[in-house]
């Protein structure tokens, strides 16, 4: 566990709770299981702990809701004192199967829902708390975060709610564009990577893979994904190639311009296994675009990582693709709801995030540094050294 010896020997800030906006109830049980076993494991090392109020709880989830009244209108509700605690609220806003009534017709909430929630477990709150930190893992409108018209600045507006409303630390992964911190440079804006568990999930699923210069490529979809594979390439000590987009700046298609080509730079592939990360599958297609052309230059394998699988057009062209070899895994976390179907295909495989964010939690409840937390470079070389 990183930053033990800091745990062993600091305290916690205020009582540890969090608190699951619905929707997000699955991760809350599962990062709570194991900051339980975090602290039963850190009293036996140091039993002078179990003094501490609120330090060891059989739970620490607060139960909490969003009831709705029959014109769709809603409030928040916690069912116990946050009354000095230091409140964790976890929310997923691409949580899609939540649904509510209004006026007898059954919705499904949208991101904008999500957020409203959330403010609203702020608001029960009523500023009691000792301090309130939020996990999003998607960040709210984090692709609406650069004017380039006359358009707004969603998540900008978005923080800038969260930081009025008191919220002192706001944690997500992978942000489309961390910049967007710049519109609360006041409060704690944390953006982690889930660069390791992509890798652990790769490697149990593919065993015998080949982590060498000769047998493996990372590959950056775009532009705009191109740090996340130049880290990947750097610590797997491979070669990097990437994708850039050719756009039709002359018509606009569902809001932004259609892409008529993806061009490759970078060395062959021919006979190599190849990596293609980025933050998020949308639709897939111009992941899937990359995937083909990979194999039609002869790579071997084609194995995707993302974040956050959001998979908005179905899962019926990736089934395509898998049947046709031009993909062989697609792998996601679950920062985010996946659906029963999703998880049962053959191609996919999951990147556990619990036990990362239960570490997060607890290292920030003890208010010691967190970078020992965020650096994946020693954990990724172990996790090599340990394959090979």
């Amino acid at each position: 566990m990183a930053n033990l010896d800091s745990l062993l020997h600091s305290l916690p800030c205020a009582p540890l709770k969090i608190a699951a906006v619905p929707g997000c109830e699955e991760m809350a049980k599962v990062i709570d299981q194991y900051l339980v076993s975090f602290r039963n494991d850190i009293i036996k090392m140091n039993p002078e702990k179990a003094s501490i109020f609120g330090y060891a709880e059989d739970s620490f989830l607060v139960e909490c809701g969003c009831p709705r009244f029959g014109t769709g209108e809603a409030k928040g509700v916690l069912k116990e004192s946050v009354r000095g605690v230091d409140l964790f609220i976890l929310v997923d806003v691409c949580n899609f199967s939540v649904t509510y009534k209004t006026f007898g017709y059954v919705n499904h909430m949208s991101p904008d829902d999500h957020f409203q929630n959330l403010k609203r477990i702020i608001a029960a709150a009523t500023g009691k708390a000792h301090r309130i930190n939020v996990i999003m893992p998607f960040l709210y409108e984090s692709r609406q975060h650069k004017r380039t018209s006359r358009e707004s600045l969603d998540c900008a507006l978005a923080l800038e709610e969260l930081k009025n409303m008191n919220v002192h630390n706001i944690i997500t992964f992978d942000a489309h564009d961390p910049r967007v911190a710049n519109a609360i440079p006041l409060k704690g804006f944390d953006n982690y990577f889930p660069t390791y568990q992509f890798l652990k999930a790769l490697l149990e699923a593919v065993p015998d893979l080949d982590i060498s210069k000769e047998h493996l490529m990372a590959i950056s979809p775009d532009e705009g994904a191109m740090s996340r594979a130049v880290y990947f390439s750097n610590v797997l000590r491979v070669d990097m190639g990437m994708f850039y987009k050719r756009r039709d700046y002359s018509t606009i298609v569902n809001g932004k311009n259609p892409i008529v080509a993806h061009e490759f730079l970078g060395d062959s592939v021919a006979g190599k296994a190849v990596i293609i990360i980025d933050d998020m599958i949308s639709s897939g297609e111009s992941m899937l675009d990359c995937a083909k052309q990979l194999k039609d230059r002869g790579a071997s394998d084609v194995f995707v990582c993302a974040t956050f699988g959001l998979f908005t057009d179905g899962l019926a062209k990736f089934d395509d693709y898998y049947n046709k070899g031009y993909i062989s895994k697609v792998i996601t976390t679950d920062l985010i709801y996946q659906t029963e179907e999703l998880k049962s295909r053959p191609w996919y495989e999951t990147a556990k995030m619990g036990k990362y964010l239960a570490n997060i939690i607890d290292t920030m409840n003890h208010d010691v540094s967190i970078e020992k937390v965020r650096d994946n470079t020693g954990k990724l070389n172990k996790l090599m050294q340990k394959h090979q």
